[in-house]
């Protein structure tokens, strides 16, 4: 571990995602011209938006780049900016939460045992610095619900197949519904702090720490856009993947095999 903050546990490795996930974004849109993905700080502290879920079906298309905390609602900003200002003088740090949504995907991305798209987001989620919990639709929330009030009930809308809820935030069985695919990022508040903490040597004798440098007393505005980076390159691996199926599936149709039984034959 790199003492002056530069090591592997540091942000500063998130770079290449970003880089990745830009050119993830450009794909996505010609493969995906709808898409629509938003991304914001939801919660600093205790300072928690009035708004807290994405709607069921729609979604705005959120980008508060207006204030450095990358929160929507601007009063709730400032009052998020003021308690990461007080966690600066008092040399401590705070955590946040992060919320994203991803909407207009196809149906039918992921898989239904190991490669599950939610499975792979969170993997993606949960390898970033800093990060402690990820949860998606009601998340833990559905520990409070039963069944017949969690469940989400497929309806016809119009011509089309849709869920009347949207608890498991667009992934059921690890498979896209085709409905907003949203959730929430827990980043704890960062270890590095400018307080003095007690630790251990490579002795096991008991130390005092002192970090110096300069280090983030809150993690969650900076971490917005690698967020969104980070499961724009999952769901293009998956819409790829989906992409490569259905070649090969077509290619192997029914149609397919006779035409080119008949080709063999005639060459004969």
């Amino acid at each position: 571990m790199d003492w002056a903050g530069g090591g592997r546990a540091s942000a500063r490795e998130t770079v290449g995602r970003v880089m990745a996930g830009a050119v993830a974004f450009r794909v996505l849109k010609r493969l995906c011209p709808n898409l629509i993905t938003s991304c914001y700080v939801q919660q600093v502290a205790g300072i928690v938006m009035k708004e807290s879920t994405p709607n069921v079906h729609e979604h705005k298309n959120i980008y508060a780049t207006d204030n450095p905390m990358r929160c929507p609602e601007s009063a709730t900003a400032m009052e998020m900016q003021a308690v990461i200002e007080d966690a600066k003088k008092r040399r401590d740090s705070v955590g946040s939460i992060v919320v994203f949504a991803i909407k207009n995907l196809p149906v039918g991305l992921g898989d239904p045992v190991f490669d599950k798209l939610h499975a792979d987001i969170a993997k993606a989620i949960l390898s970033l610095p800093a990060v402690k919990g990820i949860e998606f639709g009601s998340g833990f929330g559905c520990a409070e619900l039963e069944g017949s009030k969690n469940n989400d009930v497929f309806v016809m809308d119009e011509a089309e197949v849709r869920t009347s809820t949207n608890h498991a935030g667009g992934i059921l069985g690890g498979i896209s519904t085709g409905e907003v695919i949203y959730g929430r990022v827990a980043f704890k508040p960062p270890s590095s702090i400018g307080q003095e903490q007690s630790s251990i040597d490579t002795s096991g004798k008991q130390i005092k720490l002192d970090i110096g440098g300069r280090h983030d007393p809150c993690l969650g505005p900076r971490a917005v856009p690698i967020v969104e980076c980070s499961i724009a390159n999952v769901i293009l691996d998956h819409v790829l993947r989906n992409y490569l199926v259905q070649s090969v599936r077509s290619d192997f149709s029914k149609e397919n095999l006779t035409r080119r039984l008949n080709d063999s034959n005639t060459k004969r």
